[in-house]
């Protein structure tokens, strides 16, 4: 049953202005806020985590607005992914930083690309795809009918979507030494098998994947963060450079700029970044590891208070 609906609800959205789209998802997340479920809890508990000077009004507050961003965004990727680059580019209207993309691709080195889940980020590889080749991972959903819609949408002009796997990562390779962009969702949860360590994330010690300290390290290629942002009549694109940690040969303090670059883009709009994700979900072994660097600090923090 699932694996019908799902298909079609996302291909009716498909046909819906943007503006229906949005007003939709405004509903939907107040509904998920009201019920109090799942995604609500997850949000408030990564939002207190992460902003714990927040008041809890304010810790509500973002949560609300939170779940309600994230239910446009579905409402929303559909859309994006039925109709052609001159409709989303007609849909952009205002790009920032633009000249920082263009210059660090000019060096050519490659460009890697860092899109976190912010805003609306199905986006941002059409416009990517706009300057330069782009290459960018996919990992398949479960649901075959639906990983069809989403790669019909994605692979468009000038995209190619490389597995998660050796050969895609050898694909993003050969990419950035041709001189391309290569795209990355930094801030996804890595897989079991897939290289990645702790690095703090808003003061949590989380697990970060080290593809893209490798393909720095492989290529020296740069780096930037951005996303699409969601706003009146349609988005805007804000482009920023890499924290320069992310440059470093120390990979902890490579994941650490790799974290900060997403930080700085989430202070710029927190309401419309996917809280509800589970990103700080940790391995046994790893958590026991982050409880023992939450300790070292707390330890240091009281002697240093008492010098």
């Amino acid at each position: 049953m699932r694996n019908t609906l799902v298909p079609h609800i996302f291909k009716l959205l498909s046909y819906l202005p943007l503006s229906v789209a949005r007003g939709l998802g405004i509903i939907i997340g107040h509904g998920l806020y009201l019920a109090k479920g799942r995604s609500y809890r997850r949000t408030l508990k990564n939002i207190r985590a992460c902003f714990p000077r927040l008041s809890p009004r304010e810790t509500r507050q973002l949560t609300r607005e939170s779940l309600i961003e994230t239910a446009k965004t579905a409402t929303e990727v559909s859309i994006i992914w039925r109709n052609s680059w001159a409709w989303l580019q007609s849909k952009i209207v205002a790009v920032e930083g633009e000249d920082l993309l263009r210059a660090e691709l000019a060096k050519g080195r490659g460009l890697i690309a860092l899109a976190p889940h912010l805003g609306n980020w199905e986006v941002i590889a059409p416009y990517l795809a706009s300057v330069a080749p782009l290459t960018a991972m996919y990992q398949p959903v479960a649901i075959p009918a639906l990983d069809r819609l989403i790669l019909a949408g994605r692979t468009k002009s000038n995209i190619r979507m490389a597995p998660t796997s050796v050969k895609g990562v050898g694909m993003l390779l050969k990419a950035l030494q041709q001189g391309n962009i290569v795209g990355i969702l930094p801030d996804q949860l890595p897989k079991k098998d897939a290289g990645s360590e702790l690095a703090p994330f808003f003061g949590q010690e989380t697990l970060t994947m080290s593809l893209v300290h490798s393909l720095i390290s492989r290529t020296q290629s740069r780096a930037i963060a951005l996303f699409a942002k969601r706003v009146r009549g349609g988005f805007k694109v804000i482009i920023q450079a890499a924290d320069e940690a992310i440059y470093s040969a120390d990979i902890y303090n490579s994941l650490r700029g790799l974290n900060a670059s997403i930080e700085q883009c989430v202070h710029l709009a927190p309401a419309q970044y996917q809280w509800e994700y589970n990103r700080f979900r940790l391995p046994k072994s790893h958590e026991l590891i982050r409880e023992q660097k939450r300790q070292a600090f707390l330890c240091k923090h009281h002697c240093d208070n008492h010098l």
